[in-house]
């Protein structure tokens, strides 16, 4: 990691802000508190401050050696300990010989500058417990972002992992049943039977066109249903019917991608399969505040249908809505007087 007070050119001004206003400081306690004539007390002020503030860059290297993770609490005590002494040393030595040797002084300052050397050691230590409080609240808080960015790349991965596999388990589930239906057509009605491959070739050429996505908008998922429902109209003749009836301001609303196939596939399934009656499958769209709602029923014979619990699609629809939008309210069930409905809220 790049020492922090390099990583932008505001932090280097802050930092040197910040040391221009410490010197700012020592120098007014030096010449209003301890009479040191004005040219003595902002040398010391400068040449002192100065060097800490190099010194002080060079400790981001110190606490990136010292890593907490990888030492025990005593030892990494003592490592700041001994190097706390070490360059507070050397911070003195450097400040006492320019000041001493290379800048005149007037009056007692001399004398002021040796009896200081205990209290300047003393500030020198808390400069550098301040350094290294601060580098490592720097260090935890970034590793504490990077563990945030990390958690949420896994989650993203993890939720395109299952919706890949709720998806894989739509797909073959409609393909199968429609190859049986093909097998079962090519010997009865070969017209037909081609008719139907067609309508499936073009189904499951948009299945795949959109599986990368994640959401489409309604009238491209309409009309995968309808070759659906088409596809199982040639199936079933007169004993299935299907209606539309769509707000056209709900067709460009999204929606996620292949979502309402299963519905039908579940009402074809546990409603035409067993009835001897007509069956009718009702699509029905519109807009509601911030929803699109979609509702798809159908009627059933219920002396005949026995599995009334929540299908295999079911399950899988509400498991992609509850990943997609976070939230486990938006697909409702009625199953009243033999009309089954399904309404999903899909929010815009």
């Amino acid at each position: 990691m790049l020492n922090p007070i390099f990583q932008n050119k505001i932090k280097i001004y802050s930092y040197i802000l910040i040391w221009v206003m410490i010197a700012i400081a020592h120098f007014s306690i030096l010449f209003l508190f301890y009479d040191i004539n004005f040219n003595s007390a902002i040398s010391d002020s400068v040449i002192f401050n100065t060097l800490y503030g190099i010194f002080g860059i060079s400790l981001w290297y110190i606490v990136r050696y010292n890593d907490i993770d990888n030492l025990n609490l005593l030892n990494l005590l003592i490592n700041h300990l001994t190097i706390s002494l070490i360059i507070t040393a050397l911070w003195l030595s450097a400040g006492y010989l320019i000041l001493d040797n290379f800048i005149t002084h007037q009056g007692n300052y001399e004398l002021f500058l040796n009896r200081s050397l205990p209290w300047r050691f003393i500030i020198g230590i808390f400069f550098y417990i301040s350094f290294i409080f601060i580098y490592y609240l720097v260090i935890y808080y970034s590793n504490f972002q990077e563990k945030l960015i990390n958690e949420e790349k896994l989650k993203t991965l993890v939720k395109e992992t299952e919706l890949n596999v709720l998806r894989s388990q739509i797909n073959p589930h409609f393909l199968f049943n429609s190859l049986n239906s093909i097998s079962s057509l090519t010997i009865s009605n070969p017209e037909k039977a081609q008719e139907m491959i067609i309508k499936l070739s073009s189904f499951l050429r948009y299945s795949l066109s959109t599986n990368e996505k994640q959401k489409t908008y309604l009238k491209d998922e309409l009309q995968n249903c309808l070759l659906y429902l088409d596809i199982e109209k040639i199936r079933f003749g007169d004993k299935l019917k299907y209606e539309k009836i769509i707000d056209k301001n709900s067709e460009e609303k999204l929606l996620p991608n292949l979502i309402l196939q299963p519905l039908l596939e579940n009402a074809i399934k546990h409603g035409v399969y067993e009835s001897t009656e007509k069956i009718i499958i009702t699509l029905k769209s519109y807009i509601n505040k911030e929803y699109l709602i979609v509702k798809i029923t159908n009627n059933y014979d219920s002396d005949i249908l026995s599995d009334k619990g929540e299908r295999i699609g079911l399950k899988n629809i509400r498991s992609r809505l509850r990943i997609i939008y976070n939230r486990d309210d938006l697909l409702k069930i009625n199953d009243k007087n033999n009309l089954f409905e399904v309404t999903l809220y899909f929010p815009q």
